[in-house]
């Protein structure tokens, strides 16, 4: 890559995490705060702390708590990650501080603020993540118990969440907002992973059917899609078949299915979500384009 084109390339991926970063603060100070709602990890503990001691200090608590996770980064993640994750900490930290000085308030029916809330929120970090930055210091802290103990990424943020919830409530003498807070961090992380992963969702197909000739060449005809064939054996018939593998766009399931059923009736398929394709030089170039911190929400969304 030409350095024109990697400058430029850094660019789109700032400006992507500039929007993520205001996405993220502008759901937290206009959805979440002034309804007494708490996002999870370190940005939630910095919102306990801004409740108790004041909103125009949440920004130096999102600094302060992340600065310990900066050094972890650093020291088991890499420099890369490092940089990406100062500028969208920093980022987000000038939103909140921006936003702050205009009264936007959203009150209206809880579904609305949990649902909108929760999906700006979670738009906000997916592209944040998506681009190689992070905002939340809990997932640096699962990746290092991960490579030390048999506790995966996932589990360890849920742990750290429960605690904070739980905390939070503590502090409220109220149960209600932690657990409309855990429903709108529900929510959060569903649409982030949908951000991450992108939804043009990739799926595998996997077909047995005694037309196995006729379906195949209907598929590569018809709809111009690539298959492989593999052979197998009944476990219990003994018979030998043919087996289909194709990998197809969500939208063109449908089409696959009105081929299969319409050859054979009784063909067995099986469809599976495919978290990444990669094909030869191209795959290996997405690959070494993929960052850490993408692979360890995979692991977290068990894609």
């Amino acid at each position: 890559m030409s350095t024109s084109k990697a400058i430029l390339h850094q660019v789109f991926l700032y400006f992507w995490m500039a929007i993520g970063a205001f996405l993220a603060a502008f759901a937290i100070d206009v959805f979440l705060i002034p309804n007494h709602l708490i996002d999870g990890g370190v940005v939630g503990v910095a919102m306990i702390c801004g409740n108790v001691f004041g909103r125009q200090y949440l920004p130096y608590f999102v600094v302060a708590f992340n600065l310990p996770f900066i050094y972890l980064a650093y020291r088991y993640i890499g420099k890369t990650f490092l940089v990406h994750m100062l500028v969208a900490v920093l980022m987000f930290v000038g939103s909140l501080a921006f936003i702050g000085n205009f009264p936007w308030e959203f009150k209206g029916d809880i579904l609305e603020i949990v649902i909108i809330g929760g999906a700006l929120l979670g738009i906000g970090i997916g592209l944040i993540i998506r681009v190689g930055g992070c905002l939340d210091g809990t997932e640096i802290l699962g990746i290092i118990i991960n490579r030390q103990t048999g506790f995966t990424v996932g589990q360890v943020v849920l742990v750290c969440n429960i605690f904070i919830f739980g905390a939070f409530g503590l502090i409220l003498k109220d149960w209600h907002p932690p657990l409309l807070s855990l429903i709108t961090y529900l929510v959060v992380h569903k649409v982030m992973d949908a951000v991450i992963v992108g939804l043009d969702e990739t799926k595998s197909i996997t077909i047995i059917s005694k037309n196995s000739k006729q379906i195949a060449e209907a598929i590569m005809h018809e709809l111009g899609l690539g298959l492989t064939i593999m052979y197998g054996r009944g476990g219990f018939s003994g018979d030998e078949r043919e087996i289909l593998y194709v990998i197809a766009e969500r939208l063109q399931l449908a089409d696959i299915k009105d081929i299969i059923f319409r050859e054979d009736p009784t063909a067995f398929m099986a469809i599976e979500n495919l978290h990444e394709v990669a094909n030869g030089k191209q795959g290996a170039q997405n690959h070494n384009k993929k960052t850490r911190i993408t692979k360890v929400f995979s692991q977290i969304f068990g894609k």
